[in-house]
């Protein structure tokens, strides 16, 4: 009898070209994922994703969907992948869910954090995980026009092309940043998101950081609902997947 499951995903997406499946060039963290899972529960198993996190992009808390006949409970799974997945991937729990979960469709919102180190010099060790800056950042002024972004609007100005053909309507619920020491963090909640549009975000929000844009300089971009407006996007190691929630309950942060 089939049974659907949710499981929460971690990965490191430095080697991987985004999370979704790939036909032609590199390897997408679903492909890995799928064929872990046909192996330990002895049966072809496809998945789906809350979201597809694009190359480089990392996750904490990815939620995937998927139906199997196998006997193995969930709360077995970790230990059946462990040896089954490759180190920058990990399950970190499952569960059974309804008939008809998705884990795309039933998602009521997802939190991205984006990760930026102000080095005056390069930091080795950071490099894969964040986003560095060589001129100090106005945490104040970068939540000042973070604050803009709370509520629903018209996010084309920072959308790539390649985004789905959807409304670029968008509602917010968080966008804020915190600091500690040299990291600045910048947290987005919201009900969906598209193509590169945090990274695109979080690109503006630097600007104003340093003080080459005010904070009047960010809402004109948004209201100009033009891609070119917003310049060059945060580069992609900087950005992580940490939390989908769902009706009812809530994915473990």
């Amino acid at each position: 009898m089939k049974k659907t499951i949710m499981a929460v995903v971690a990965y490191d997406g430095t080697n991987y070209q985004g999370f979704q499946r790939q036909k032609d060039y590199g390897v997408g963290v679903q492909q890995v994922l799928e064929k872990a899972l046909s192996t330990a529960l002895h049966e072809k198993i496809l998945v789906k994703a809350a979201g597809r996190t694009d190359a480089g992009v990392h996750a904490l808390g990815q939620v995937i969907s998927f139906t199997t006949s196998s006997p193995i409970p969930p709360e077995n799974y970790r230990r059946a992948l462990q040896h089954l997945l490759p180190p920058d991937i990990a399950v970190r729990e499952a569960f059974i869910k309804p008939d008809g979960f998705h884990a795309r469709f039933d998602a009521l919102d997802k939190t991205y954090r984006y990760t930026v180190l102000y080095a005056p010099l390069p930091d080795p060790c950071a490099r894969r995980y964040a986003w560095e800056v060589r001129k100090p950042l106005q945490l104040s002024a970068m939540n000042e026009a973070a604050a803009l972004l709370i509520g629903t609007h018209d996010f084309s100005s920072f959308k790539n092309q390649g985004s789905e053909k959807t409304s670029p309507v968008r509602t917010l619920y968080e966008a804020y940043w915190t600091q500690e020491k040299e990291r600045f963090f910048f947290t987005i909640r919201g009900d969906g998101f598209l193509y590169r549009m945090v990274r695109n975000i979080v690109g503006c929000l630097v600007k104003v950081g340093t003080g080459e844009w005010n904070q009047d300089d960010f809402a004109a971009v948004m209201a100009a609902k033009d891609r070119k407006k917003a310049g060059t996007a945060a580069p992609a190691c900087g950005l992580s997947l940490i939390h989908v929630s769902y009706p009812g309950e809530t994915a473990e942060k």
